[in-house]
């Protein structure tokens, strides 16, 4: 299961149990929140770390990139990179 794939899940069962929700909303309140974050996914059986969320919105953004126009110099500038945990947290 892809780290995309394993966000989905999370979100959706974040949706069924308000509980899970407010544990994973809390996150923005802990010393490390994607660590953290990524510690109560493990807890629910969907093994996601840090990094894989972090090259999640990279890989994102380049393919994003790739898309505009051939992805050459000439392609539209894409601001940032996509924050696939705040971009979570948003959709809870």
């Amino acid at each position: 299961m892809t780290a995309m794939e394993m966000l989905d899940e999370l979100q959706h069962r974040a949706r069924q149990n308000k509980e899970l929700k407010e544990k994973l909303i809390n996150t923005r309140n802990a010393e490390n929140p994607l660590q953290e974050f990524c510690r109560i996914s493990c807890e629910e059986g969907l093994e996601l770390y840090p990094m894989e969320v972090i090259c999640a919105g990279e890989e994102f953004h380049a393919a994003m990139k790739r898309s505009t126009n051939g992805g050459g110099e000439n392609s539209p500038k894409l601001e940032g990179q996509d924050d696939f945990y705040e971009l979570f947290l948003a959709g809870l």
